[in-house]
């Protein structure tokens, strides 16, 4: 979603309106859990360029699953000239599911490590 008035804006949730089921279940997926555990691994605050990621989708799809991550408040987007920077939103997630992505990317790393991933 991009605001009316400005296409370069992309919309988020507030804080107070992050709800914990669109957070699972953009969490659900392997490819958008591949990105967030990517940008827990990145510097601590670090803003990543969408081709950052080595993902194993097409671009759209990639698009898709950024989106899905932005819209359920668990990363942040935003331009930089023509690039889209992305930024995990952890002080926000931490202040409302205390422990909720640390047991995620815990477990994910886990799994990671057992099936001989990345």
């Amino acid at each position: 979603m991009t605001t009316a008035t400005n296409p370069r804006v992309l919309e988020h949730p507030a804080r107070e309106d992050i709800r914990l089921e669109p957070v699972l279940h953009a969490l659900s997926d392997a490819v958008r859990l591949r990105i967030v555990r990517a940008m827990t691994l990145a510097e601590d605050g670090a803003e990543l360029s969408c081709s950052y990621f080595e993902l194993p989708v097409t671009k759209s799809t990639s698009t898709h699953h950024f989106r899905v991550l932005r819209e359920s408040g668990v990363i942040r987007q935003i331009y930089r000239g023509t690039a889209k920077l992305n930024m995990l939103r952890r002080d926000d997630l931490d202040a409302l599911f205390p422990g909720l992505i640390d047991s995620i990317l815990t477990a994910a790393g886990a799994q990671a490590e057992r099936l001989g991933e990345r």
